[in-house]
């Protein structure tokens, strides 16, 4: 592994991840019902995703890359059309008296559901090709050097993921019902939001 670049895949990834979007929603929203275990989870599905894409990027797959970015508009409408879906589903959502137990079902849901939301945005390819281009990586690069920056990325929005869910599971014990219940509110609405404006630009 290049230690230089591993250190520059982590800051990558923070910087990738950190901006607040529909995954962050997701990640709060679920840290806040399900605890630390399952928001990190969440964050993680995308890190995933992130980190595949990295891969097609780095490892000069153009056949898989130029298959995903031709189809982008229709993968688009289905990240799209889930985004509305769940921010109707959130946005009705009752919540529970106390605050959920830590499920092995519901980590696995939120893993698999940000990681296939985030697949669904294939131009996330051409970001992580002009990143590698500024760093002068490509498949002549080796793959040893496209493999540090990809798994620095990697752990770089992992770690973000968990400084978020942790943050936010800390306060869950003082969250009551009518707190949960705006949050479902202002959770539904923005993923809602987002949903519908990824429809409109696909």
């Amino acid at each position: 592994m290049n230690p230089r670049l591993l250190l520059k895949g982590l800051m990558i990834g923070g910087s990738i991840a950190a901006p607040v979007g529909p995954i962050g929603v997701l990640c709060i929203r679920r840290s806040l019902r399900d605890g630390l275990w399952t928001g990190f989870m969440a964050g993680l599905g995308a890190a995933t995703a992130d980190a595949v894409y990295g891969c097609v990027a780095g490892f000069g797959l153009t056949a898989v890359s130029g298959l995903l970015v031709g189809h982008r508009y229709g993968l688009g409408m289905a990240g799209g059309a889930f985004l509305c879906c769940l921010g109707v589903q959130t946005f009705l959502a009752k919540p529970a008296p106390d605050a959920a137990p830590q499920c092995a079902g519901r980590a696995l849901a939120a893993y698999g559901s940000t990681f296939l939301l985030t697949l669904a945005n294939p131009a996330t390819i051409l970001s992580f090709a002009a990143v590698f281009a500024a760093f002068g990586i490509g498949a002549s690069a080796g793959y040893l050097a496209a493999c540090s920056l990809v798994l620095g990325v990697f752990l770089g929005s992992a770690s973000w993921w968990l400084i978020l869910s942790g943050g936010v599971s800390a306060v869950r014990s003082r969250v009551g019902t009518g707190w949960m219940r705006a949050v479902n509110r202002v959770s539904g609405a923005t993923l809602l939001a987002f949903g519908l404006y990824a429809l409109l630009r696909s």
